[in-house]
């Protein structure tokens, strides 16, 4: 699994795939995701082992990398770690590689105080970043760049979402609470329950049923700050998975609610989520980019955004992110953006209100996006949100920002509202 992401630039969650089924998937997903998230850290000190990294087999290396997260972050015994990293090279069909793992993981078990601690000689490396998103950051948020970079290396908590037209909040806690899980309510979010220790989604009362969706508290307030109302025209564009679809329809209603997305394979897991809610939208397949191949002419008074972007504020939940991402890669997201945007808001009705949200903690994918398109559409407004609706937002120039964990305790999500005048296109 590592290799398909460090060699064939997959994500970690398609690589995960093939091993949901199995009995140990959580013990799997924990290692895997453990190691994405501290490889610049462990990668450099496995390699000046090595007398010749670059000519070793990537699934030696990755093995190599794997074993070393193990002894340095597991709670298992060294020497175990380094038993059971052998006994894989002959699973992968490795076996000629044997000894070599079992000699260098015995020496990263004798040496590891002394090489890690040349590999945190520098900052990216010491918190496993890589270079330029430590400089980016650092450049958005001084005063904010280790609380940042600690909380990216954290394992997310996991939040619930409870359908409050079905269920309140505090019946719903009393469920977990008989059933023996550990439930918390996020206080500033009515429908946000926190579960701690993490458990599997198929072991939460009323999760088959719709009563619940897993969904971070920051992306709870999509739904909020949109505000729409009971009959409203509602678009959402890029809409897979389709967690943000449901919520809106859970908390408004009867929508006439139209969901977008580029890729027809994405919509399907929309459909997924609307069948296990019991909830109805209209699914297209179609690029917002492009409202003539779906839109029927008619406005619509709200519009959700929520654009495809860098993901650098779920990097706690998606470590892969680290490794996958590159600095060039900002400016085509950001130019995709602006793009969505502006074709998103040609359909917004007059004084209809618009979301542009993002999963960035980048103000390049953000503010400045916003900031652009309002420089070129005459007809667009900014519509101040209230930061007090979620602790620690910080406000920025236009919309504003929760950063990952932050006193809010959510992922890193960006919010911007706009309308439409009446002297719009």
């Amino acid at each position: 699994m590592v290799t398909q992401v460090t060699v064939e630039g997959r994500s970690g969650e398609q690589a995960l795939q093939p091993f949901d089924q199995l009995p140990h998937r959580a013990a799997v997903r924990a290692i895997s995701l453990g190691t994405l998230r501290w490889y610049l850290r462990l990668a450099p000190a496995i390699d000046s082992l090595l007398a010749k990294p670059d000519r070793l087999l990537p699934d030696v290396r990755a093995l190599l990398v794997v074993g070393a997260h193990q002894i340095a972050y597991s709670r298992n015994a060294p020497q175990l770690m380094v038993h059971w990293a052998v006994d894989a090279t002959r699973l992968l069909d490795r076996g000629h590689a044997s000894g070599l793992v079992n000699a260098v993981l015995r020496r990263f078990v004798a040496e590891r105080t002394e090489l890690l601690a040349k590999t945190d000689g520098k900052l990216p490396q010491r918190t496993a970043h890589p270079a330029w998103l430590v400089s980016a950051i650092e450049q958005a948020w001084p005063h904010q760049l280790e609380d940042i970079l600690a909380a990216n290396n954290e394992q997310g908590p996991l939040v619930l979402r409870v359908d409050l037209s079905r269920q309140s909040r505090e019946p719903y806690l009393a469920d977990l609470s008989a059933a023996g899980i550990g439930g918390q309510a996020v206080e500033w979010l009515a429908s946000a329950v926190r579960i701690d220790p993490p458990i599997a989604v198929r072991e939460l009362p009323g999760f088959a049923e719709g009563v619940v969706s897993v969904q971070d508290a920051g992306a709870q307030l999509a739904a909020e700050l949109l505000a729409a109302q009971p009959g409203m025209r509602v678009l959402d564009a890029c809409a897979a998975p389709g967690g943000k679809t449901g919520h809106l329809l859970e908390r408004s209603g009867s929508l006439d609610l139209t969901a977008v997305d580029i890729a027809p394979e994405r919509l399907a897991r929309v459909q997924e989520n609307l069948l296990r809610l019991g909830r109805t939208a209209r699914l297209v397949a179609g690029d917002v980019r492009q409202p003539d191949s779906f839109w029927d002419g008619v406005p619509y008074e709200r519009i959700l955004v929520d654009a495809p972007c860098s993901s650098t504020g779920v990097i706690r939940r998606h470590p892969d992110i680290k490794l996958l991402r590159r600095a060039s890669d900002i400016s085509a997201f950001a130019a995709t953006q602006l793009e969505l945007l502006s074709s998103a808001f040609r359909m917004l009705a007059p004084l209809g209100r618009l979301l542009y949200s993002t999963c960035s903690v980048l103000p390049a994918e953000n503010e400045a996006v916003v900031a652009e398109f309002l420089r070129s559409e005459p007809g667009a407004r900014e519509v101040r949100l209230p930061t007090a609706l979620a602790p620690g937002a910080h406000g920025r120039s236009l919309g504003w920002q929760l950063l990952p964990g932050g006193e809010a305790g959510t992922d890193g999500f960006y919010y911007a509202c706009l309308e439409k005048t009446t002297t719009g296109t």
